[in-house]
């Protein structure tokens, strides 16, 4: 194995940045393959040389620079692919500030909303994307107020301008890029990440994870989110290995072209959220999985959301007949705060658990109790901190330390930390800037998580932040609470929480919602219980696993207002709440469903009548509707992934993951399908006949609400 040692970062990073790291690699090594892309997770579309990579960058950098002064930020809108790669080492070599953002389609309101909150927040002036790109998000521009943004299609630079690029002058303190937090659409907040702070952590997970330019890493990880970006391209490029790139939906769709890729790749560097392990298991098949060779992979990370050791065990006993062994796995702890990595422990050793006393821990206590007692919580260690980072587990409220069997906030110190949030002095005083009591020893980062540590290893137990965290993807409770509350006039606005409860091994969402105390006499509860799941299914594709109306006054708060979501969640565990009306779905009950508010039409023709057998099936619903959104049913991002697989298995052809959201209705699907029978009708027309229809079935959506709200007052 190679010298995973490498030099303490210099004060000046005139080479020593990411971008000289490529220059280095591109002088050395020109035709050596940095990255492959596969479009469909399976095929290779597109790759990148270090040469090519290189002049790419350097072109776009000296278009940036002939246009925009240093510090300038640029918003980064790409589809999967390899432009992100390029635009995004672009603006390094640049000087400029990249913002990863995703590219939100124009009928995606919520979305739209969201990226505008960010271009406002990090002030940016420029927006880099492909033309395609830009043509699919034009229309929703002037209603996101994004017009004034200059848009610089990059594949479109020629390569020729390279020649005109000049180095910066860069220092370990130089800001690379903007990191936004995700899941708030009104109040995202952009970690500011430097040079120095890239090359630290890449240091540091190039050290732990024992890596080698023999490596071989494949990821399906979004790029616009930091273990995606950190992990999935800028760490392939540090350390010299070769990265195997596939859309995230790719992976969503079917699971097996990752461990394909995997095996067919020989791939030794790969991993995800828990999630992720979680569809490999039960959405393969033993047809699927008889000519994979796991053997290879020697680190399995595993992070980013709620670690569970059952996961792990099912991964194990599916996949060890194919090659995986249980000493793969590696779980590891980290944030965007803190670049991406904060802890992790030795590669090819067993990962670490640890039992205890349920009850105990909810009073922050460490109780060690046999594995299969049934009043145990199995926790999964995430490892140590190395190469200068420090790990304190901190009283949040005296800010003192705890004694071992205590469980309090992690809080971290180490050069991958942060320079604080985009323009928020206050909260990155309050985050970035603590102090352990009585020393003052710090500063620390606060990162809201709670854990202890055991033997030098850390286990996290929960959040103090109210961050709701289901399948990979991060909500903040304001916002659901916000969409809940403006989904029926008879709710108290301002008198809500969300927060979430587990359920056979799953986080679940459950929101509190007080009512209007004029309205408790003749409060039609299944009605207004609806209109909350479909505005949230809508708006933030999340189903909701159990919603109660209150009594007016039940919510607690503290005295300045703020909602204790923690309080209100213990209340409801211990059903001590005033309920005026609830509804759980449960995974044997789906007709606890409520009904939706548009009249029920059922299917007219073939087509209809196939398309509501597969959604019914999917969706596990007795009946559905051909005006019925499939979102408002109850069906999110992952859902709709799954559908797109189905509906080309039946059909017979290539439906990309975005078709269930172009055309929400059996209806506007099954017109979609009569007008293309071939893959070579033109699909901008048959898109714009079905966003007419997508408008009049809204149209009459909001004229039948409207009725129905006039019949109850």
């Amino acid at each position: 194995m190679q010298n995973s040692s490498l030099p303490h970062l210099p004060e000046t990073l005139s080479d020593s940045t990411i971008g000289g790291w490529v220059r280095s690699r591109s002088a050395q090594s020109p035709e050596s393959i940095a990255f492959t892309f596969l479009a469909d997770g399976e095929q290779e579309t597109d790759q990148l040389t270090y040469s090519v990579l290189d002049q790419r960058s350097r072109a776009i950098a000296a278009q940036l620079q002939s246009q925009f002064p240093l510090g300038t930020r640029a918003l980064l809108l790409y589809p999967p692919g390899l432009d992100f790669i390029t635009a995004f080492l672009g603006c390094l070599y640049a000087g400029m500030v990249a913002v990863p953002a995703y590219p939100p389609k124009s009928k995606r309101q919520q979305k739209m909303a969201r990226l505008r909150s960010i271009a406002v927040d990090s002030q940016a002036a420029i927006a880099l994307t492909t033309t395609a790109e830009l043509s699919d998000i034009q229309a929703g521009l002037p209603a996101a107020g994004l017009t004034e943004l200059t848009y610089i299609d990059t594949p479109a630079i020629a390569a020729q301008v390279a020649a005109d690029w000049r180095a910066p002058d860069l220092t370990a303190d130089t800001l690379a890029f903007l990191q936004y937090t995700s899941g708030s659409t009104g109040q995202p907040k952009g970690v500011m990440i430097s040079h120095g702070n890239i090359m630290h952590n890449l240091q540091y997970i190039h050290q732990v994870s024992e890596l080698t330019a023999d490596s071989v890493s494949v990821s399906w990880l979004p790029s616009f989110h930091d273990m995606g970006l950190i992990d999935g391209i800028l760490q392939p490029l540090y350390s010299g290995y070769r990265g195997v790139l596939m859309p995230s939906v790719a992976f969503i769709q079917q699971p097996i072209r990752w461990l394909q890729a995997i095996s067919n790749y020989r791939a030794t560097h790969a991993g995800g959220p828990n999630f992720g392990y979680d569809l490999c298991v039960h959405k393969t098949t033993p047809e699927q999985r008889v000519a994979l060779d796991l053997s290879c992979w020697s680190q399995a990370y595993v992070g980013a959301e709620p670690i569970r050791q059952q996961t792990l065990t099912a991964f194990v006993q599916t996949f060890h007949p194919y090659g995986f062994q249980s000493r793969f796995f590696y779980p590891c702890y980290g944030m965007a705060e803190s670049t991406l990595m904060i802890a992790g422990g030795a590669v090819s050793q067993e990962p670490t658990y640890c039992a205890v006393e349920a009850e105990a821990l909810e009073q922050h206590q460490v109780v060690e109790v046999a594995a299969l007692d049934r009043s145990s919580r199995d926790l999964v260690g995430c490892g140590q901190a190395q190469l200068e980072t420090q790990i304190a587990i901190v009283h949040a409220d005296t800010q003192t330390r705890c004694q071992p069997h205590q469980v309090g906030e992690v809080w971290v110190a180490s050069p991958s930390i942060a320079q604080g949030y985009w323009n928020r002095p206050t909260e990155t005083a309050a985050t970035f800037g603590a102090y352990i009591a009585p020393d003052r020893e710090g500063p620390f980062l606060r990162t809201g998580d709670l854990g202890f540590i055991r033997a030098g290893e850390l286990f996290i137990t929960g959040r103090i932040k109210d961050l709701i965290i289901v399948r990979g993807r991060n909500h903040y409770p304001q916002d659901l609470e916000l969409t809940a509350e403006q989904s029926h006039p008879v709710l108290r606005p301002g008198c809500n929480a969300a927060f979430t409860v587990e359920v056979a091994g799953e986080e679940r969402v459950v929101i509190l919602q007080e009512v209007e105390r004029t309205h408790l006499r003749h409060l039609d509860a299944d009605a207004v219980i609806s209109q909350m799941r479909q505005a949230i299914a809508r708006e933030h594709d999340l189903e909701v696993y159990a919603i109660a109306l209150l009594k007016p006054a039940s919510i607690l708060k503290t005295s300045s207002g703020k909602i204790q979501r923690r309080a209100c969640r213990s209340r409801y565990l211990a059903g001590a709440l005033a309920i005026v009306a609830s509804q759980t779905l449960a995974a044997t009950d789906w007709q606890a469903r409520p009904p939706l508010a548009t009249a029920f039409v059922a299917p007219r023709n073939q087509t209809e009548q196939t398309l509501a057998a597969l959604w019914q099936d999917l969706l596990k619903l007795e009946r559905v509707g051909v005006q019925d959104s499939f979102f408002e049913l109850g069906g999110d991002s992952l859902l709709a992934a799954q559908l797109s697989q189905v509906l080309s298995t039946h059909f017979q052809r290539d439906f990309s993951a975005i078709d269930p959201f172009e055309y929400p209705t059996i209806e506007a699907l099954a017109r979609y399908l009569d007008a293309a029978p071939n893959p070579s009708v033109k699909l901008a027309q048959i898109r714009n006949r079905a966003r007419q229809q997508q408008g009049a079935i809204a149209a009459e959506k909001r004229a039948a609400l409207q009725r129905r709200q006039n019949r109850h007052g």
